[in-house]
Parts: C-alpha cells; sequence; structure tokens
C-alpha cells in the first residue's frame, strides 16, 4: 500500500473523529435541558474533540489501555458535577458515545491499513 494513501487515510480520520463533534452533539440535544451545565460556553465541545483525537491516537498506536487515562482525567475535573446523577448520566452517555466513536474509526483505519482487527 502507498505511504501517501496511509497517511491520507490516517489523516481523513481524524477530520472524521474532529468532526464526530456534531454528531454527538446531536446525540445529548435531548438530554441538555435535563442537566445544568457550568463551566466555560463550548469547552465541552473542545474537550470531546480531544478526547476522540487521544483516543484515535491511541489506538493507531495499539495503546489501549491509555484510554483511561482520559476516563480518569475527566473524573477527576467533574468529580463534584459527578454528585448530581443527570449530569452524572449525561457525561457517561457523552463521554461514551465519543470514546466509542473513536475507538470503532481506529479499528477501522488498523483494518483499512491491513494493522487490525
Amino acid at each position: 500500500m502507498d505511504y501517501t494513501f496511509k497517511i491520507a487515510i490516517v489523516v481523513f480520520a481524524y477530520l472524521v473523529v474532529i468532526m464526530g463533534a456534531y454528531f454527538i452533539k446531536l446525540m445529548l440535544r435531548r438530554y441538555e435541558e435535563d442537566v445544568e451545565t457550568s463551566g466555560l460556553r463550548g469547552a465541552g465541545m473542545v474537550i470531546g474533540i480531544v478526547e476522540r483525537v487521544m483516543v484515535l491516537t491511541f489506538v493507531l498506536v495499539n495503546q489501549y489501555t491509555a484510554i483511561t487515562v482520559i476516563f480518569a482525567a475527566k473524573s477527576i475535573a467533574r468529580f463534584n458535577e459527578l454528585k448530581d446523577r443527570k449530569m452524572a448520566e449525561y457525561y457517561l452517555i457523552g463521554t461514551l458515545v465519543s470514546i466509542t466513536f473513536a475507538l470503532l474509526v481506529g479499528i477501522i483505519v488498523g483494518a483499512i491499513l491491513g494493522e487490525g482487527i
């Protein structure tokens, strides 16, 4: 397989996980009314993008266990907010959908590049 093609596939994968923010936002929209969000406006979307980029990177370098660092960091940052059940569920849905999305993209890219599944 041509090296340029491999690079194009990887770049495309990163664009997909970045643009996945809109898919995830659409999925979470129905729950937004039920939770009181605090913090910077739009920060959740940026955090989600960084999260998916990190997950994709970890998958592409075959470091699946490193994904736990993301869960730990997010849980520590949101510890007090997670005491509210609705917020905890909203957070968990968003995080799990985001990580699953990036994992699937990474696994598919690995399979295309002949390095996965």
